[in-house]
């Protein structure tokens, strides 16, 4: 994987290895951005499931998960609660505020949370995480802004590349791939240790 670990360098690393807490975006960072409208203004939105796979590591690891996002959909929701993500804030043109309780509810300082967005709505926080990122192709300001800034676009890789900066700063991310070459690599990392054992 050596080729896909030279997009983190060590700065960025050492920054990402005291994150608990993720906080994304939705339109523009878990999805492309783009907004269909069916006839009855009924929007569709597109999530990559590769995204998804990362949070799921990334919770599976006690990394907390949140997402803000300035708009509401159900369909934000049911992707939301299919990830078992404990966090959703809809409808929040201004995110300071929520993340500001999100510190207090978790007890964590700014340091420990990274923060993905892709325009200016977004650089409140980014300006105040311990991390910031942004997807490759979010407002050019944004990533001038950024500690990070995938080499995939919104909706398309970019938090997966995110959450495995992450996992690799706290020495997990080679681990749970080569656990993947092996039977069980989607149960809990006590009842993983003990299979390797029998092998």
């Amino acid at each position: 994987m050596n080729f896909y670990l030279k997009n983190f360098d060590l700065k960025t690393l050492e920054k990402a290895k005291s994150i608990q807490l993720l906080i994304l975006d939705i339109d523009g960072v878990l999805t492309n951005g783009q907004l269909d409208l069916d006839d009855n203004l009924i929007t569709s939105k597109t999530f990559h499931v590769r995204d998804g796979f990362g949070i799921r590591q990334l919770l599976k690891e006690g990394i907390e998960i949140a997402v803000i996002t300035g708009r509401e959909s159900k369909l934000v929701i049911e992707r939301i609660r299919e990830l078992k993500i404990n966090y959703l804030f809809q409808n929040c043109p201004d995110k300071l505020p929520v993340f500001q309780k999100l510190l207090s509810q978790l007890n964590l300082s700014p340091d420990q949370v990274a923060y993905m967005g892709d325009d200016l709505i977004d650089l409140p926080i980014m300006s105040k995480v311990g991390l910031s990122a942004a997807p490759s192709d979010a407002y050019p300001f944004v990533r001038e802004q950024a500690d990070f800034v995938s080499s995939y676009p919104g909706g398309n890789g970019a938090v997966r590349e995110f959450c495995d900066l992450i996992l690799e700063s706290k020495s997990r991310l080679q681990t749970i791939c080569e656990q993947f070459l092996i039977d069980g690599s989607e149960l809990p990392k006590d009842q993983q240790k003990q299979q390797t054992k029998k092998i």
